[in-house]
């Protein structure tokens, strides 16, 4: 396993290290544990194409590409705290 030297500001480094001592784990072992469960772009786009597939032969055959980008809208407006908040 080779090293490698990364340069990050001092309070990314000390919340990597919290958040890993929080977990037991290492920085080293926390930083490699979120990087290989964060998929790349054609991976969410392999994962969305066959969930896609699933719901059209399982559930819905009428499911289109226009479903899942207004999912995502919905998603995405859910995350900026555009909808759902609290009254």
């Amino acid at each position: 396993m080779g090293d490698t030297t990364i340069k990050i500001s001092e309070s990314i480094r000390d919340r990597l290290r919290t958040l890993a001592e929080e977990r037991g784990m290492s920085t080293r072992a926390y930083v490699e544990r979120v990087v290989a469960a964060t998929p790349t772009e054609t991976e969410r786009a392999e994962r969305t194409a066959r969930a896609v597939a699933y719901v059209q032969a399982h559930l819905r055959e009428d499911f289109t590409e226009g479903d899942v980008r207004e999912a995502q809208e919905w998603r995405a407006a859910i995350a900026d705290g555009r909808l759902g908040g609290r009254r």
